[in-house]
């Protein structure tokens, strides 16, 4: 799973905002994956800090390469393009809340965890079954990768923000050794940390 680089208008909540990629985050993605071998297919999230490098990458290397709505990030509803700073001068009680507990606390008018969590599990469920043995890279965002790693790791869906998700990071997650979509899965270079901005 390989979240997108940096995008143009800096650090900010950013979930259906469809900023593009900085020059800046086009290097930090292609040095993500340099040397990483090719994968069998590519699926992406289809807003633009995702879709136009995995689009560059399968043309590259002719791989096949789908669109799958579902791993777009979430919907951050009135927070869409504020930045912490911002959000902590208009109402920070708010703020704090979601941060220690997204699923009770959603954005003002933003997509609730809830919904969200059970969008991106149904569609890693389906293409963990329907790939199963391929090699695949999934281009998406920091909450879509949060959630996987959390379901896999058994860890409460009200902790996802403790999950370190850098920019352009790569992680890997290998089946080991069954057939199973819920778990026997390793994942490497996963931290966990405190708040965090989702775009």
């Amino acid at each position: 799973m390989l979240r997108h680089g940096e995008t143009e208008g800096g650090q900010r909540y950013r979930g259906v905002t469809d900023d593009p990629l900085t020059d800046a985050g086009w290097e930090q993605m292609w040095r993500a994956v340099r040397g990483k071998g090719l994968w069998d297919r590519i699926v992406t999230s289809p807003l633009e800090r995702c879709a136009a490098f995995a689009e560059a990458l399968a043309a590259r290397h002719a791989i096949v390469l789908e669109v799958d709505e579902r791993w777009r990030e979430i919907d951050f509803g009135a927070w869409e393009g504020h930045t912490v700073e911002e959000l902590m001068a208009q109402d920070p009680q708010a703020l704090e809340r979601f941060w220690r507990d997204p699923l009770a606390h959603p954005p003002p008018g933003g997509e609730r965890l809830a919904a969200f969590r059970d969008r991106v599990l149904a569609a890693w469920r389906e293409l963990a079954s329907r790939c199963w043995g391929q090699r695949v890279l999934i281009v998406t965002h920091a909450g879509p990768i949060r959630v996987v790693l959390a379901h896999l790791s058994g860890w409460p869906a009200n902790g996802l923000l403790s999950i370190e998700v850098p920019l352009a990071s790569l992680m890997r997650l290998r089946p080991q050794g069954v057939r199973a979509v819920e778990g026997g899965w390793k994942a490497a270079g996963v931290a966990r940390r405190g708040e965090g901005v989702g775009d």
